[in-house]
């Protein structure tokens, strides 16, 4: 079995890949192999496991750059949501709305005002064009009025640069600044799930202020099209059964990270949601990949 990874080594996905291939190695009995496959915004993964038999032997680990990617590249030569098979949800990981410790607002309304009242001074740091984090600040940008900079840098090396204050703001995915907000060096303002989270129960959500704002990364299996329904359930079975691991469940939970199980179908449906939410910020913005 080889689950295939968009990303380079170390990041969330591939962490989360690997825990999840030990645990289903373990109770399987069978071989998990995890293979990164990085380049093109994980384009190259997807289409790898697009070619692939629909034997339930290749299954990529998707995540909601699958879904941005269907609108933010003109050129691909696939169609994620035609061309795969869901096969389980596995995690939410909200973003984290954080601002160098110097810069004066304290709490999201107070950044809102800060920000309208020098429109354009501030800067926004991103893990590209078109990342999640990213399209969080522009779809928080659409909906509170302000003009934020965006400042992109490759995948999420803005760290050494917002603990400098060189930029402002980020959103980031929780995993890679929980420990600075933690320890003080950066200042949360806000979570952009719908609800608090355990990892950090102090920190409000941004929807308290800008109603039904929401932004998430999710990671989740796919097959490619045609998989035939008796391998994806029984995968869908095994992968539900290691989210209510508990020993898994705490790992996720104390970075920030959501289990989130869903059936095939539902998470099809999600997928497609979730297309149609970002499709719709990129082209009102008119977001473009270089």
């Amino acid at each position: 079995m080889r689950l295939i990874v968009g990303f380079a080594a170390g990041g969330f996905t591939d962490t989360l890949t690997r825990l999840l291939g030990a645990w289903l190695s373990e109770r399987l009995k069978q071989e998990f192999i995890v293979e990164d496959q990085p380049g093109a915004g994980s384009n190259l993964a997807t289409e790898r496991v697009i070619r692939a038999l629909p034997d339930g032997y290749t299954l990529l680990m998707a995540t909601s750059t699958n879904a941005i990617n269907a609108t933010l590249y003109n050129n691909l030569r696939f169609n994620f949501l035609r061309d795969t098979t869901p096969v389980a949800s596995i995690t939410r990981t909200p973003l984290i709305m954080v601002v160098n410790p110097s810069f004066p607002a304290k709490a999201v309304p107070e950044f809102i005002a800060y920000a309208r009242a020098a429109p354009g001074k501030i800067n926004m740091a991103t893990a590209g064009i078109g990342s999640p984090s990213h399209l969080a600040g522009e779809l928080f940008m659409t909906m509170t009025g302000v003009l934020l900079i965006p400042v992109h840098y490759s995948r999420t090396i803005y760290l050494s640069d917002m603990l400098a204050g060189h930029v402002q703001l980020v959103f980031s995915p929780l995993p890679t600044v929980i420990e600075q907000v933690r320890a003080g060096k950066l200042r949360a303002l806000a979570v952009t799930s719908g609800t608090p989270l355990v990892a950090l129960p102090d920190v409000p959500t941004i929807s308290e202020f800008v109603p039904g704002y929401e932004a998430s990364v999710w990671n989740g299996l796919v097959a490619p099209k045609n998989t035939p329904t008796e391998i994806v359930d029984n995968l869908y079975k095994e992968i539900d059964a290691a989210l209510a691991d508990h020993k898994i469940g705490a790992r996720l939970a104390g970075v920030g990270v959501v289990p989130k199980s869903m059936t095939p179908a539902d998470f099809g449906r999600f997928i497609a949601e979730d297309t149609e939410k970002w499709g719709k910020v990129i082209r009102a913005n008119n977001i473009k990949v270089e």
